[in-house]
C-alpha cells in the first residue's frame, strides 16, 4: 500500500491598495488592511488564479505534475488565510507559482508563505496562532478596550472549530 504524502500551505494574501493617482508621494501611502478588502475572494478564484499562475510559468508539464493534488482546503476572508494542499514531491512548483501571483480577478495580491508543514494537524495549529495574530492587529486598528468581547471573538471561534474540523 502507498501512502500519498502531502504538503501543506499556509498562504495570506495581502491586497494591495488601489492606486489612482500619478502623485509617487500619494501612491507609496497605503490604507491599512481591512476584512472587508476580500469580499469577492474564495477558494475557487484561487484555486483558478494558481492554476493560471502554474501553467503561465511551468507549462503544462508543471500543471500536469500539480493538479492530481492542488487543492485549496480552507480559506478566510476575514484574515486572508488559506490553507493548500499539494503533493510532497511537487510543492515547491505550487509555492513558485504562488510566489509569482500578482492579482486574483483584477484585484492585487502579495502571496505571503506563512507556514509549510508535513501534516494537516500543524497546518491548523499554525492558521489559528496566525488567526489570533491578525485579529489582534485589527483590534489595534480599532482602538477598542481591552477585554472587551466584540464580533473578533465570536470569529476566532468560528474559524477556530472550522480548522479543527478539516479533514485529509
Amino acid at each position: 500500500m502507498v501512502r500519498f504524502k502531502n504538503r501543506w500551505l499556509l498562504v495570506e494574501l495581502i491586497p494591495l491598495p488601489q492606486t489612482h493617482t500619478t502623485s509617487p508621494v500619494t501612491s507609496s501611502i497605503s490604507r491599512p488592511r481591512t476584512p472587508a478588502n476580500n469580499n469577492n475572494l474564495d477558494g475557487k478564484t484561487i484555486w483558478a488564479a494558481l492554476r493560471q499562475s502554474v501553467l503561465t510559468h511551468f507549462g503544462d508539464v508543471g500543471w500536469g505534475a500539480v493538479a492530481p493534488s492542488l487543492t485549496i482546503k480552507y480559506f478566510s476572508p476575514t484574515t486572508s488565510v488559506a490553507i493548500i494542499r499539494v503533493s510532497r514531491e511537487h510543492h515547491k512548483i505550487a509555492w513558485a507559482a504562488l510566489t509569482l501571483l500578482s492579482s486574483i480577478d483584477g484585484v492585487r495580491y502579495i502571496p505571503h508563505v506563512v507556514h509549510l508543514s508535513g501534516t494537516i494537524k500543524h497546518a491548523q495549529l499554525a492558521a489559528i496562532e496566525h488567526n489570533r495574530v491578525v485579529i489582534a492587529r485589527f483590534r489595534a486598528l480599532s482602538k477598542s478596550a481591552p477585554g472587551t468581547r466584540d464580533s473578533y471573538d465570536a470569529f476566532l471561534e468560528k474559524s477556530g472549530l472550522e480548522i479543527e474540523a478539516l479533514q485529509d
